[in-house]
C-alpha cells in the first residue's frame, strides 16, 4: 500500500492507496501531524510520496522523513513525472497543480483534460492530448475575496460564505456573499465554455473544498473527484517504482 502527504496552504490530507484506488483518508490542518503515526499503524504502508506547497519545519520534516519506509517528495522540474512538464518555469509550478494534472490526464489518455481546484487559490491546470501539461491560471478563491473586500474597504463587513446568494442581493451581506460566489461560478463557467469550444473531447476536472453550482449544459463531460491531486502523486510514485524496476 502506498501513503500519499498532500500538505496544502490551510489542510493536509493523508489518503491510503492500494494500487490505484483511495481507501481511506485523514485531514489536518496545515502544520499539524499528529494523525499520521496512528494513521501509518493501521495500514501496511511499502512506500509514501510527500507533496507541499508550505515551507516545512524541521520538526515536520523529521516527523515525515522517519517514518519506517521510504518517503518521496514530488519536487516539480526535478521528480520524474509520466507527463511533459512544458511550463517555461516548471520549478515554480505547485506540486499540487502538477499532481492535480496528472492524476486527470491518467484517467483519460489521449484526450485533453482541465482541472480546476476551488481552495485558496482557483487554479486552472491545462493538459493536450499528447500528454504535455501547457499551463494554468491562478486566480483568488473564495476566502481571499471575502477577505479582500472587508480588508480594502472602509464599511463592507466580513461576511460568512455560506448563507443566501440571490440572483441579486437584497442586503450589503447578500450583496457581497452572491458577488463573491456567483462571480466564481460565472468565471468557471467561462473557463469550461471556452475550452469546450476549442477542444470538444475536453475533460474536465473539479476539486476542492468549496463546492459551486454550475450552469452549463456540457456536464456530461465535468467530474467532481476530491481526489484528484492524491491519485496524481500515487501516479508519481508508481511510476518512479517502474522507473526503477526497468532501470
Amino acid at each position: 500500500m502506498n501513503l500519499i502527504i498532500d500538505i496544502g496552504n490551510t489542510c493536509t490530507k493523508l489518503v491510503a492507496f492500494d494500487g490505484l484506488e483511495p481507501v481511506e483518508e485523514r485531514r489536518m490542518d496545515t502544520g499539524d501531524l499528529s494523525l499520521l503515526e496512528g494513521f501509518c499503524a493501521q495500514y501496511p504502508f511499502r512506500r509514501g510520496i510527500l507533496s507541499s506547497v508550505v515551507s516545512l519545519s524541521e520538526e515536520l520534516q523529521r516527523q515525515l522523513f522517519s517514518l519506517p519506509f521510504p518517503l518521496m517528495q514530488l519536487v516539480p522540474g526535478v521528480t520524474p513525472v509520466p507527463l511533459v512538464n512544458d511550463y517555461a518555469t516548471p520549478s515554480t509550478l505547485g506540486a499540487d497543480r502538477l499532481a492535480a494534472a496528472i492524476g486527470a490526464y491518467c484517467q483519460h489518455e489521449g484526450h485533453e483534460v482541465l482541472v480546476i481546484d476551488i481552495g485558496t487559490c482557483i487554479t486552472y491546470d491545462f493538459v493536450d492530448s499528447r500528454g504535455h501539461y501547457l499551463g494554468g491560471n491562478i486566480s483568488p478563491g473564495p476566502t481571499i475575496r471575502f477577505n479582500s473586500l472587508h480588508q480594502f474597504t472602509s464599511s463592507l463587513p466580513l461576511v460568512e460564505r455560506r448563507g443566501d446568494t440571490p440572483l441579486m442581493g437584497h442586503s450589503t451581506e447578500t450583496a457581497i456573499r452572491s458577488g463573491v460566489l456567483r462571480g466564481i461560478e460565472y468565471e468557471i463557467d467561462g473557463y469550461i465554455r471556452d475550452f469546450l469550444l476549442k477542444y470538444p473531447n475536453l475533460y474536465v476536472y473539479l476539486t476542492g473544498g468549496v463546492h459551486l453550482n454550475l450552469h452549463i449544459s456540457e456536464k456530461k463531460c465535468i467530474f467532481a473527484d476530491d481526489f484528484i491531486v492524491p491519485k496524481g502523486l500515487n501516479r508519481v510514485l508508481l511510476y518512479n517504482e517502474e522507473r526503477k524496476i526497468n532501470s
